[in-house]
């Protein structure tokens, strides 16, 4: 009976806790996905079909052709590269991804560029495309870049009623070199670059980031061959200028700079090859009263790009 009544008893004894459980369960997890990743949601069906159809389509090859296009795998390059504004067209993110803070300015930053389709895709996909790289759940997919003409970066000066003032690249391969050049082209008033199509540099969205966006309004060319392209400007009255280390004329005594120009500007390592320094009318030199023996491609473009802005003002 005493056993009885102690079940009866209306007192408690010790209790097992949730561990904690229904305190997590009350903890908020984040802002609203856009509708986008909402997996069932309207939205989310048209744009996983957007995404599909878009590397289904056949892109048209403009005159100086079209790159390939490039992935962006990590949260943190991601995110760079969408805060720079490096061209994208799809953002693909991992299903039952932690939706720490870089991931939701990710979805922020691709939601409000807009034409930025989002995707999700289960981890062994992302595996897939991204060759086992460490993606950390997000991939943003660059576009195929296309490329101008070299003959159409003279011609829109002339357009404008300027002499052109273009920027050639003979061996530079850090696409960094080239974001910087490009930089520098819009920053002094040139016309464009022009870069050879094999053992140089492209614009991958390293060269977009350095260029801190003048890629977007400064168009960049690739020529077959770039001796040849050179011969043709020649044709059409532009000087060619090629920069080395011991070249006959200094460049504060070019007076060439302020007319029609292309300035060339060679690998750090080997300079100018010897086909394209044979086809330049002038090898100018940078005086380096400093003793460095030399500079890279983007800051001695940046000097001769000076000098010729100067004397065009």
């Amino acid at each position: 009976m005493a056993a009885n009544n102690r079940r009866m008893s209306g007192k408690k004894g010790a209790q097992v806790g949730s561990g904690g459980q229904r305190r997590r369960g009350l903890e908020g997890k984040g802002p609203t996905p856009p509708a986008e990743m909402r997996k069932g949601h309207k939205k989310n069906r048209i744009s996983n079909a957007q995404a599909k159809q878009a590397v289904r389509r056949p892109t048209p090859k403009g005159r100086g052709g079209r790159s390939t296009s490039e992935l962006v795998v990590g949260r943190n390059p991601v995110v760079e590269a969408l805060r720079e504004g490096v061209p994208a067209s799809m953002l693909y993110v991992q299903q039952f991804i932690d939706n720490d803070e870089r991931v939701r300015e990710a979805l922020q930053l691709a939601g409000q560029r807009g034409g930025i389709h989002l995707m999700e895709a289960p981890r062994p996909e992302l595996d897939r495309m991204t060759n086992g790289l460490n993606h950390q759940g997000l991939v943003l997919q660059v576009p195929p870049y296309e490329y101008a003409h070299p003959e159409d970066l003279a011609a829109a000066a002339y357009d404008e009623g300027a002499d052109p003032l273009i920027v050639a690249l003979d061996g530079v391969t850090d696409p960094r070199n080239l974001g910087a050049v490009v930089r520098s082209v819009s920053a002094f008033g040139g016309h464009g670059v022009v870069v050879p199509e094999r053992r140089a540099a492209g614009m991958t969205a390293g060269a977009w980031k350095t260029s801190a966006g003048a890629a977007a309004r400064t168009p960049v060319a690739r020529a077959a061959n770039l001796t040849r392209a050179l011969e043709s400007y020649k044709k059409a009255g532009l000087v060619v200028v090629g920069l080395a280390a011991d070249g006959e004329v200094e460049v504060g005594e070019l007076e060439s700079l302020g007319g029609p120009v292309v300035i060339v500007v060679g690998s750090e390592g080997k300079g100018l090859s010897r086909l394209v320094g044979e086809t330049c009318d002038f090898r100018v030199r940078i005086p380096m009263p400093g003793g460095t023996e030399s500079l890279n491609a983007g800051v001695a473009a940046g000097v001769v790009l000076y000098e010729a802005s100067r004397r065009r003002v």
